[in-house]
């Protein structure tokens, strides 16, 4: 299983590079990913990514007190309304699928806002 682990957790790696220059992928819950298998798999590779310059304070904050930073945080918040903006002016859905995507992006949102601000 640790190999297993291993390779998930550099799949994951890569996924959260991607999406450091992708706008509509993600990149800290991949690379969280990423830790929690190199936690069962390499404690050298998990020292590697929670001590990497970059991506390493926001995982780090996380995973010691479960913050996101403010920044961060008004990002998120910012970067999901103007998405559902764009999703609704863009494709004028149907009113259920409106109220789907809106209620999901409320309580994202509300998980978000909920998190302690971090020090990143």
């Amino acid at each position: 299983m640790r190999i297993v682990f291993l390779c998930l957790g550099w799949f994951f790696v890569a996924l959260g590079v991607i999406g450091a220059f992708l706008p509509v992928m993600p990149t800290t819950p991949f690379l969280l990913l990423a830790v929690a298998c190199f936690t069962r798999s390499s404690p050298r590779m998990k020292a590697w990514l929670l001590n990497h310059k970059t991506f390493g304070p926001p995982l780090r904050n996380w995973q010691e007190h479960g913050g996101i930073s403010r920044r961060a945080k008004i990002m998120a918040i910012c970067l999901m309304a103007a998405s559902y903006a764009a999703f609704w002016f863009g494709s004028h859905p149907a009113p259920w699928l409106a109220v789907l995507v809106a209620a999901i992006m409320l309580g994202s949102s509300a998980f978000i806002i909920t998190r302690p601000d971090g020090r990143t």
